[in-house]
């Protein structure tokens, strides 16, 4: 005879365990057939993929769970002495909590990973947040377990608590520069290989944005540092957005005797067709004209407008054109004039007569 739940059965317990192994294995199948069925057909009709995730991770998790609910019924079923009953259900516990502590880490990883294959924003997060939650999910699943073990945990959460108040004294400012970069990440006010310039003056490639600072490769080629915290402040032109396309301006002055509409119809040829021979130079959008700022002191000043690929395109496009249109002016006998001023001379007489007359 064996004694399981206070029921006498008539089995020996070899027979006894594995049957009872058996019918518990069996209504957890049962289960995990039709409740899984359930909730697999209920995500099917969602939109979200969070269901899709969370069924998919239950459905990895039924086993280990299914073979923990055998070994728990097993051990209180049987009359088996308290020693071994009680640290048995202990040590099931924490089993139990440690495993569903890493398969939800598993789960909130794999629901980080398709938000940042679907948003810019979360795709440079997504790795220090997978990091994070494997930390944070690490040390609170070390002490439930701890905890369920019948260790005391309180002298340690005291520790802990002014321990991070101790450590976030003595970092301010890495902390500081630890969220600046997180937002800069997250806003995407800069990203990587933009071109920017701080209102400092510092311009260049964004290189790397890291943790605590960001690096801008400038022109000539050397790396200036900015901490993420005065960067997150800062006023920043980035001359990547919208788009990397953007517009020059090129002034252009020539002499009064010139004609306005020959100038304008000269520049603009002049630069359509340089537009499939200069390097960086767009014959899209059209460039064109202005007569702007006008009347100069000494010259009809216009401005020149047309479009490069891309910021640091402009410095070979206006060398470029600045020659081309130089040639095309002195072909067609156009004046770019020098700076006149006229001077009057007046003698003291002069003077004298003109104050004299004056009063």
């Amino acid at each position: 005879m064996t004694e399981i739940l206070g029921w006498q059965i008539p089995l020996r317990p070899l027979l006894a365990v594995p049957l009872v192994a058996a019918i518990v294995a069996g209504i957890g199948l049962f289960l995990r057939k039709f409740a899984l069925g359930f909730l697999r057909r209920w995500s099917q009709r969602t939109a979200t993929d969070f269901d899709d995730l969370l069924v998919a991770f239950l459905e990895k998790l039924a086993s280990p769970l299914a073979v923990l609910a055998v070994i728990f019924v097993l051990l209180n079923s049987f009359a088996l002495p308290a020693k071994i009953v009680r640290p048995g259900n202990r040590i099931l516990q924490a089993v139990t909590l440690g495993l569903a502590l890493f398969f939800f880490a598993k789960l909130v990883i794999l629901y980080v990973q398709r938000l940042a294959q679907r948003k810019e924003a979360m795709r440079n997060i997504a790795g220090p947040l997978q990091g994070v939650t494997k930390v944070v999910f690490a040390l609170v699943g070390v002490l439930v377990v701890f905890e369920n073990l019948g260790v005391s945990m309180t002298a340690l959460w005291t520790t802990l608590g002014v321990g991070s108040v101790a450590i976030a004294l003595a970092l301010q400012d890495t902390l500081s520069n630890f969220f600046a970069g997180l937002y800069i990440l997250v806003d995407s006010p800069i990203r990587l290989d933009d071109y920017v310039k701080l209102e400092t003056g510092e311009e260049g490639y964004v290189q790397r944005i890291g943790w605590r600072s960001t690096r801008i490769r400038t022109l000539p080629n050397n790396v200036v540092v900015v901490p993420n915290a005065r960067l997150s402040q800062a006023i920043v032109t980035n001359y990547f957005l919208p788009e990397k396309r953007m517009s020059l301006l090129i002034p252009i002055g020539v002499s009064y005797e010139s004609d306005p509409v020959k100038v304008e119809r000269l520049l603009v040829e002049e630069t359509k067709k340089a537009a499939g021979e200069i390097p960086g130079l767009l014959a899209e959008p059209a460039p064109f004209v202005r007569f702007i700022p006008g009347f100069g002191d000494s010259s009809l000043n216009f401005t020149l407008i047309c479009q490069v690929a891309e910021f640091v395109d402009q410095y070979l496009v206006q060398h470029e054109l600045r020659k081309r249109i130089f040639a095309r002016f002195q072909r067609e006998g156009i004046e770019i004039p020098f700076p006149i001023r006229t001077v009057y001379l007046r003698t003291k007489e002069e003077a004298g007569g003109t104050q004299q007359a004056a009063t």
